[in-house]
């Protein structure tokens, strides 16, 4: 059995091959990465630069945008080096980095949703005491428990992952550092670990989507009280773009962490992968943007600033 000390490195197989239709996605993948940075960019400078959006919704919105392009710039930097200069090798400190922050982002994540939906449920059902249920003081706690939770979940389980000796080679068949392929190496009894970072990963999914689910059906409850129609589909407009980013975001994690061992594949994974990390992150922006009129006319009045900049 040889020596854990004696893996200092890994190797990433990576999600393409060489070949026409896989240089074709390849770069297709690098088109959806910087319209996903630069979506998720504009959404986070619209907010900041315009006082009508200096609400805790759009805050916990930009909070979002910002956690999707960190996402986007652990995994797409690296896959893109690999396929380019073909050297594919990660040592186990850049495997715990890209663990710690996938996990942190993703965790963070599910409990921002948590945090967003609790807004729309008092925007929408008590809305004369916005101000006070739903103050700055309790928007950036809300934040900062969600990134904290996040974090203290990727940093227990990438120090846990890179604590067990690999002696079962070292090729990783994914395209970034993911704990369940990492563990797959390990030369130990990992079964425990494996129990308790399942349970974990059930509870960071299912304790928001608990909170979520109870936010909508107070939100829906109240709805079908409006007498108003205009009323009604005002409430709907608010809450469709979140939940189709909560649609988005818990059906990929979910088929990604919540699957029985038995039922997994290393391509499935992949794909999988590649979308909650690269391409959901670009979908967040054009959902919230093409569905919310303030955001759209904070983007309208923007680019007349420009434009009219541009002619004098």
């Amino acid at each position: 059995m040889e020596n854990r000390n004696a893996t200092s490195y890994f190797i990433l197989l990576g999600l393409f091959n060489h070949s026409g239709a896989h240089l074709f996605l390849f770069v297709m993948t690098l088109a959806v990465a910087f319209t996903s940075l630069l979506g998720n960019a504009l959404v986070i400078l619209l907010i900041h630069r315009d006082p009508r959006l200096h609400k805790p919704m759009y805050f916990l919105l930009s909070q979002l945008s910002l956690m999707d392009m960190m996402l986007v710039c652990t995994i797409v930097p690296k896959m893109a080096a690999d396929y380019v200069t073909e050297r594919k090798s990660i040592s186990p400190t850049g495997c715990g980095v890209q663990i710690f922050f996938l996990l942190t982002l993703g965790g963070g994540e599910c409990f921002l949703l948590a945090a967003m939906s609790y807004d729309h449920y008092v925007a929408i059902c008590h809305p004369l005491r916005y101000s006070v249920l739903m103050s700055w003081q309790l928007c950036l706690r809300m934040t900062w428990v969600s990134w904290f939770l996040g974090a203290a979940d990727g940093l227990l389980q990438a120090a846990a992952t890179l604590s067990f000796p690999f002696c079962r080679g070292h090729e990783i068949d994914h395209f970034f550092c993911e704990a369940p392929a990492l563990v797959r190496l390990a030369c130990a009894d990992t079964s425990v670990f494996e129990y308790t970072m399942y349970i974990c990963c059930v509870l960071m999914l299912l304790v928001p989507f608990s909170l979520i689910l109870t936010s909508y059906s107070l939100i829906l409850a109240a709805v079908l009280q409006m007498r108003s129609a205009e009323a009604r589909r005002k409430a709907f407009s608010t809450c469709s773009s979140h939940l189709a980013v909560v649609g988005l975001f818990y059906g990929a994690a979910t088929f990604s962490y919540m699957r029985p061992k038995s039922n997994r594949s290393a391509n499935h994974d992949k794909v999988v992968s590649a979308f909650y990390t690269i391409f959901t992150p670009m979908l967040n922006p054009l959902i919230y943007s093409l569905r919310n009129s303030e955001v759209k006319g904070s983007f309208r009045k923007s680019l007349g600033q420009c434009v009219a900049l541009s002619h004098d």
